[in-house]
């Protein structure tokens, strides 16, 4: 008789068989493709305008822009500039919004165009293929 032990060990010895599959890739759906890359644009636009408004804050709160008006104002000798005047929250906040939503414009106009031109380019080239493997 084999005890438990030696049953575990010579099924443990036994190898698995590697079940291999092989895609071609040959076709991209146009509208996917645009709504993906329009919330994918999307949601870079949000975290830029986030992080601009957050590094403003960051500069304001650690009197950046005191000490660069102070320089500035002895450059120029102009008592009455300011920085935050001319880069103030409203305007640094207005034109990380204008750049968010170009962005995402041409992001997803770009992404549509990439789209196409891979689907005419399939009938040339017959698709990617791509291998997958179970171990």
């Amino acid at each position: 008789m084999t005890s438990v032990a030696e049953k575990l060990q010579r099924k443990e010895q036994r190898r698995v068989a590697t079940k291999q599959v092989r895609l071609k890739l040959v076709y991209i759906d146009f509208w996917s493709v645009v709504k993906l890359s329009f919330l994918f644009w999307l949601c870079a636009g949000i975290a830029l305008v986030v992080a601009m408004v957050l590094v403003w804050f960051v500069l304001n709160s650690t009197g950046i822009f005191v000490k660069l008006d102070d320089t500035l104002q002895d450059i120029l000798t102009d008592e009455n500039f300011h920085v935050t005047n001319t880069f103030g929250l409203v305007q640094v906040g207005g034109f990380s919004l204008v750049v968010a939503l170009l962005n995402t414009v041409v992001g997803t106009v770009l992404g549509a165009i990439g789209a196409l031109l891979y689907n005419l380019s399939v009938r040339l080239t017959g698709g990617l293929l791509v291998g997958f493997q179970n171990s």
